[in-house]
């Protein structure tokens, strides 16, 4: 049986659990062939005190160039941190030319959280990333990245309906099927998915720690098991648990990142 091919299009830290290096291990473990397009490599991730950082946005076109001239398409599209608005542009020319029929659109926008940017954002990032959701069939914003997106107030306390709104709006702003990540109710967090007909919510155990790259490893589940099941409700659920147990795997003094291999090992 053939894996499907799916492309995902991020950064590269050569240590730090996250990005590319969270992306190609759960898509391979659920079945799914991982293709990827590096926009940058990094000697760790920005959490570290001091890293490097080399721009691949020089090498794209040859890239792309090469998968032209190889017949190579893909049966999904998954992007993750991209960092600049000049990729924007490429990633929708890898949308417009090497689709298989049928092939959908994950983006998780990763620019900010807790009310803020990452460093280094601004916002014509922010509105090159909007247009950029307007190409994606789901995506994947946490309620930070939504807010920016719709212009609605941040509010660090909320209610159903304030989440509904919110979400509403990115789903009309986009055209996207918008899996809202991180949402906070009723002591629970998890995730409110909206299609443009009805509203489903999936939540988990809060737990009273936080960790770098636990986005990436919940959007590469939710891609991988969305692709295999066509269910956005079991996509949710799994990628959501994964990233709980990896939380409970992880020892408080590893800053950098959770112990995914561990369970994706006992998968």
């Amino acid at each position: 049986m053939l894996s499907k091919r799916i492309l995902t299009m991020q950064d590269l830290s050569c240590v730090g659990q996250c990005s590319l290096t969270v992306a190609l291990p759960v898509l391979s473990a659920y079945g799914v062939e991982a293709a990827v397009l590096p926009t940058a490599v990094l000697s760790n991730h920005t959490m570290f005190p001091t890293w490097s950082y080399l721009d691949l946005a020089p090498e794209m076109d040859n890239i792309l160039k090469g998968w032209a001239d190889n017949g190579i398409k893909f049966d999904a599209f998954y992007l993750g941190y991209l960092g600049k608005t000049s990729l924007m542009p490429v990633a929708k020319r890898c949308f417009a030319e090497f689709s298989a029929d049928g092939a959908p659109v994950i983006i998780d926008p990763a620019f900010g959280d807790n009310g803020k940017l990452y460093g280094g954002f601004d916002g014509e990032y922010v509105k090159a990333m909007a247009d950029l959701l307007k190409s994606a069939d789901i995506i994947l914003p946490n309620l930070t990245e939504a807010c920016y997106i719709t212009g609605d107030e941040y509010r660090e306390e909320y209610d159903r309906e304030y989440i509904e709104q919110v979400v509403k709006n990115a789903y009309d702003l986009t055209g996207a099927t918008v899996v809202l990540t991180g949402a906070e109710l009723g002591g629970k967090i998890g995730e409110a998915i909206y299609d443009g007909k009805k509203f489903v919510y999936v939540f988990e155990e809060k737990l009273p720690v936080r960790y770098h790259g636990t986005g990436d490893i919940f959007a590469s589940v939710f891609t991988a098991v969305y692709l295999n099941s066509q269910s956005l409700e079991k996509a949710s659920k799994e990628a959501g648990l994964f990233v709980a147990n990896c939380i409970r795997a992880t020892d408080k003094s590893h800053f950098y990142g959770v112990n995914f291999e561990h369970v994706l090992s006992a998968k």
